[in-house]
């Protein structure tokens, strides 16, 4: 996992993460980091790689980007709480949530 938090008040936070479910972000483990960044209460984006982002609210939107077990992807919040925001997401994407099935 990488941190490359932007110390400008008006920068958006990032995350640079490695995908650790075995088999990517199919369903479930994007059911679960959707619902979470939903939860979140601030917009949150996610791409792979340097490809256009998406919001990471949308289960639809996480699981057309493809992501593969291994890949990188980048998260990006703006507001209050966004760096804690973040860290959980990054946390949710590097486990590997295909062990736990």
């Amino acid at each position: 996992m990488t941190y490359d938090r932007e110390d400008n008040d008006m920068a958006p936070t990032t995350r640079t993460v490695r995908i650790g479910s075995s088999h990517g972000l199919h369903a479930r483990p994007a059911k679960l980091f959707a619902a979470a960044a939903k939860d979140s209460g601030i917009p949150v984006t996610i791409a792979k790689d340097s490809g256009t982002p998406v919001n990471a609210a949308s289960i639809l939107g996480v699981i057309s980007l493809g992501i593969e077990h291994g890949d990188y992807v980048t998260l990006s919040a703006e507001g209050e709480n966004a760096v804690d925001v973040l860290d959980t997401l990054a946390d949710l994407l590097s486990t590997d949530h295909d062990a736990e099935a």
